[in-house]
């Protein structure tokens, strides 16, 4: 008996509903979202059903690799190209939570501080250790990084 995750049959919804309207960036997106969320179902010793969270995951991986092609492709002056993979990289972004606010990872990243006691700059494992659970696809890793490193050397 299979198991979906309500994420994926929201995905598998919106597919069948872009096809028939038909709407070619979000048929072919949610196409690729889905070949992506089975290829992570596949992955490793044995096939695995992915949880909401995990699909969430696969999501914004999807999502980031939009925007760096889409980055690539504008430095590259193929501006037809870059603005596909952006049209691409908003459908994905309508199913990932909403991302935090300067101030409100600020305010995360001053209380995994506390928390954790670190001090120092050498001490930022211990704050992303307790801070990541906290902010889980809300914040890109690079961002979050940059205000704990800024954080930790003031």
């Amino acid at each position: 008996m299979v198991v979906m995750t309500a994420m994926k049959d929201t995905l598998k919804a919106d597919l069948t509903t872009a096809m028939k309207a038909r709407d070619e960036v979000r048929t072919r997106t949610l196409r690729m979202a889905l070949a992506a969320v089975t290829t992570e179902e596949v992955a490793g010793k044995s096939a695995r059903e992915l949880s909401d969270d995990e699909v969430v995951k696969v999501l914004t991986k999807e999502a980031k690799k939009r925007k760096e092609a889409a980055e690539a492709f504008a430095g590259a002056g193929r501006t037809e190209q870059a603005q596909a993979e952006l049209d691409e990289q908003a459908v994905l972004e309508a199913y990932l939570p909403a991302q935090l606010s300067d101030e409100e990872l600020d305010r995360l990243v001053q209380e995994a501080i506390a928390e954790s006691g670190a001090e120092g700059p050498k001490a930022m494992g211990q704050v992303m250790k307790v801070l990541t659970p906290k902010i889980a696809g809300r914040a890109e890793g690079g961002r979050v990084a940059q205000v704990v490193r800024t954080r930790l050397a003031g």
